[in-house]
């Protein structure tokens, strides 16, 4: 039996469109994706600073900090990272129904699995932002030291070195952060915002 077959949805009076009018601005998903190091989370984190700034009501899932709760027992295998993915998308989709612009800071590698996301918030206004980087510049970067593990064998499965990572074909944005400050990148960002009204 499917766990999920016996229950109803419950109808809030309170919808996601009378929480945008609290709020002043509409709540849409960003879904970030690229390779590890490319600046996913710097570019979130200046973001939302910005959007602060701006009196907009916003929150981080990142891929790492997700990790550390609702999803800390899935590893980095194909399966779980869907279910990773799947999870971050049905949180971001609350987040949505809140009221919150909702920033998804993820590498989530695998096209198919962000068409799912796409699928799971079609109707929440959900764009993919691909942070753009090559390899070599993330891997000189290596933040969090984890190319270097994963060139040692001390890590597997790991993006851009021994699992794949699929370049989005049509992605909403493109930001590059390599050779830029993270101010421009952020800019490129709010300037897309701005453009589809999001922000209102």
């Amino acid at each position: 039996m499917n766990p999920s077959s016996n229950i109803t949805w419950h109808v809030s009076d309170v919808d996601k469109q009378a929480r945008q009018l609290l709020n002043g601005h509409k709540s849409p998903v960003l879904w970030f994706t690229g390779l590890s190091g490319s600046g996913k989370s710097t570019v979130s984190s200046t973001l939302e600073k910005a959007l602060y700034a701006r009196g907009i009501h916003t929150f981080i899932l990142d891929g790492d900090n997700v990790r550390h709760g609702l999803n800390r027992n899935l590893g980095f295998l194909p399966a779980d990272r869907k279910e990773n993915i799947r999870r971050i998308a049905e949180v971001a989709k609350l987040m949505a129904h809140a009221g919150v612009l909702t920033i998804c800071a993820t590498i989530s590698p695998y096209r198919e699995d962000r068409e799912m996301v796409k699928d799971i918030l079609q109707q929440e206004g959900c764009y993919e932002i691909y942070i753009q980087c090559s390899l070599e510049e993330c891997e000189r970067r290596d933040p969090k030291g984890m190319y270097k593990k994963a060139r040692a064998g001390e890590i597997h499965h790991f993006t851009g070195i021994d699992a794949p990572y699929e370049v989005p074909l049509e992605p909403d944005l493109i930001v590059s952060t390599e050779g830029r400050e993270v101010i421009q990148s952020v800019q490129d960002i709010l300037d897309f915002l701005d453009r589809k009204q999001l922000l209102l």
